[in-house]
């Protein structure tokens, strides 16, 4: 399974737009916050894909839900935006609380820096901003195990 993960498109629609479709064999669309309008409207041209979409600090007007919790091909997945976790100040506590859940990936955004890493068993990604750094990620599942990717427009 291969899952897009976007996050902080800040009104950029089409980057955001371009990233989602450049990966038409992806099943799902993870949206990680700020810019929920944005994946509102592309949302609608994508009706075969699952979204899961998280609020961010500047979706004032929002009422998705700040972290959402999904399992996919029996993998836990986190998905929040970051700033309710101080990941502009270090990641300690946002990867403390994803290994508290129990959590096979952890999936975020804010900072809009791009970020991949492996702690303990947990795959963690920031894709960056897909409206100031046009970076996203793409994570795939497979029966071998998991991949985390960076990919720049």
């Amino acid at each position: 399974m291969r899952i897009v993960v976007v996050s902080d498109s800040h009104k950029d629609f089409y980057s955001l737009q371009k990233a989602v479709l450049s990966q038409s064999s992806a099943e799902v669309v993870v949206f990680c916050g700020d810019g929920n309008e944005d994946m509102d409207t592309l949302a609608v041209t994508i009706p075969d894909k699952m979204i899961i979409s998280v609020r961010g600090n500047c979706d004032w007007c929002s009422e998705k839900r700040y972290s959402e919790e999904i399992t996919l091909e029996n993998k836990h997945i986190f998905v929040t935006h970051g700033h309710l976790f101080g990941v502009k100040s270090g990641y300690s506590q946002i990867i403390n609380q994803a290994h508290l859940l129990d959590t096979d990936i952890l999936l975020f955004g804010h900072t809009h820096v791009p970020y991949t890493a492996y702690d303990d068993g947990m795959y963690i990604m920031n894709p960056g901003s897909i409206g100031y750094t046009g970076t996203y990620g793409i994570v795939d599942i497979t029966p071998s195990g998991i991949m985390t990717n960076i990919i720049k427009l």
